[in-house]
């Protein structure tokens, strides 16, 4: 049985998701105007989002929603849909509530079994029930008198809170007691029954058929080529793309990796003059990413028809589908990636993602478990479009060598002093910015580069690293003393939200 996730638009969607994969439940998130069979589903969750549902054309209950018999449990916008449907009120609150918010339980139910009558709890909203319907009882409520939980224990649970996040206090047992207590589910899944099920899956929808796939030699490219690979085995034709946007020698290492190491069927492009032709003049960071996205698939289309392919497998995480607002009509668009957003409307191949409906640390763990060595599995993440969106403005070979190099030079310094595991992402970022300085007594006008470190679980939010400054003091004078063309190093010290970790 599977637990439903229906999405209403919040950015916390998929971290219900990942916190019910982490307990051992198959999860699926859904959008609520999306067809579903409900015969083996055991619980619904409706998510937060930011709607208010007495507005007119607010998303409402899914049609299936008669049709299931189950249990559910209504988060935020969830818990202020069902109100609203069942003939309850909400309202515009006087008092909103943002952040970390106390609450006392004031009736004992199972969804708060083995949980302190007081804790902390994250909210995030302006409306609030003002009248519940009948049958239904409040059993928690926050230091401002507002309806923090109410059941009307049969079919509905009801949370205004967010239980799903970190600064929730018993978040996860609270959503663990929902699936076990309430809903009578019993763990059974695991990232070990995923690998069973893509393989048979895969193996199912391609076989027969001639597969490339875009090996970049991150993470994600490389977990979904070689999970492929065990399903298709030389079916499958993995196309290394040099644009020319690589780090420093990763035009090299990466292939000798694929074909040495994990003996992949591998086939390398030099497309580096082609890619910067393309990106002559352009500055516009949505311009760059769907060029780059469109080129990778031409490049692929070329070689696949040689090939004699049909499909093509690329390496999108969860967080990419999310931010490229693919994941649902009320959910906000952040940025295009170049394997969701950036694609161009015409192509010639089927695309395939067996990664999409992962988290980042999800993916690594699929990675170790297929036997993927850790040089590769815990490499930093990478964008698609490469050193393309950490150039601001135009891209040149002379701004790319720059950064390439200046690049690898903070990198090893991580290496060097233990730090590179420590952060989630740390790279360089090239400024369309010149600063005056000083070179042998003369004076020297060259870019400003900034340091970028953030610490994250699975992209989704991240805080900058509080790198100690002797490191910093180390990566700077090295950078300045060894990158011709740099004069000025900045740390960024934004968090996402409200900055992306990317800057473009």
């Amino acid at each position: 049985m599977k637990v439903v996730i229906v999405d209403y638009g919040s950015q916390y969607t998929q971290l219900i998701a990942r916190v019910i994969r982490e307990l051992g439940y198959y999860s699926q998130v859904v959008q609520y105007d999306e067809p579903l069979d409900t015969d083996e589903v055991g619980a619904v969750i409706f998510s937060g989002g930011p709607e208010s549902v007495y507005e007119e054309n607010s998303p409402g209950l899914p049609e299936w929603f008669e049709r299931y018999n189950g249990k559910v449990l209504g988060i935020c916008y969830g818990m202020q849909l069902v109100v609203h449907a069942l003939g309850g009120a909400v309202e515009q609150g006087k008092t909103a509530e943002y952040g970390r918010t106390e609450l006392e339980i004031i009736k004992d139910d199972d969804i708060f079994s083995g949980i302190e009558k007081h804790l902390t709890v994250w909210m995030s909203h302006g409306d609030h029930v003002k009248k519940l319907p009948k049958t239904f009882k409040t059993i928690a409520k926050s230091k401002d008198g507002i309806i923090a939980a109410a059941t009307d224990e049969k079919k509905f649970w009801l949370l205004q809170f967010h239980p799903e996040v970190r600064h929730t206090s018993y978040g996860r047992e609270i959503i663990e007691n929902f699936l076990s207590r309430v809903c009578k589910l019993v763990p059974n899944w695991s990232l070990e029954d995923f690998i069973k099920q893509k393989i048979n899956e895969l193996r199912e929808h391609l076989s027969g058929k001639k597969v490339v796939a875009a090996l970049s030699g991150g993470v994600d490219s490389s977990v979904a080529c070689v999970l492929v690979h065990r399903a298709i085995g030389e079916n499958l034709l993995n196309v290394f793309v040099d644009h020319g946007l690589l780090r420093k020698n990763e035009e090299e290492e990466v292939p000798r990796i694929f074909r040495q190491v994990l003996g992949l069927n591998l086939l390398k492009i030099d497309a580096r003059k082609v890619f910067l032709e393309k990106l002559r003049g352009i500055v516009d960071p949505e311009k760059k990413r769907k060029i780059i996205g469109e080129q990778f698939i031409r490049v692929f289309e070329k070689e696949a028809k040689r090939y004699g392919a049909t499909h093509l497998i690329q390496g999108t995480i969860y967080s990419d589908v999310i931010e490229s607002a693919k994941s649902g009509k009320k959910t906000a668009a952040i940025k295009s990636h170049h394997n969701v957003g950036g694609l161009p409307q015409r192509m010639d191949l089927e695309i395939v993602e067996p990664l999409k409906n992962l988290f980042k640390d999800e993916v690594r763990i699929v990675g170790e478990m297929l036997g993927i060595p850790r040089s590769i599995i815990h490499r930093q993440p990478f964008p698609g479009p490469g050193l393309g969106v950490r150039i601001v403005g135009e891209i040149t070979e002379e701004k790319l060598e720059i950064l390439k190099e200046a690049d690898d030079v903070f990198i090893q310094v991580l290496k060097e002093t233990g730090w590179y595991e420590k952060t989630w992402q740390a790279f360089s970022v090239l400024l369309p910015v010149r600063s005056v300085g000083v070179r042998g007594d003369k004076r020297a006008y060259d870019y400003v580069l900034a340091l970028r470190s953030v610490d994250s679980v699975e992209g989704m939010t991240a805080d900058w690293s509080r790198l100690p400054h002797e490191i910093l003091d180390l990566a700077s004078r090295r950078i300045l003393n060894r990158v011709k063309g740099i004069g000025r190093v900045v740390y960024d010290i934004s968090s996402k939200p409200p900055a992306t970790i990317e800057w473009e």
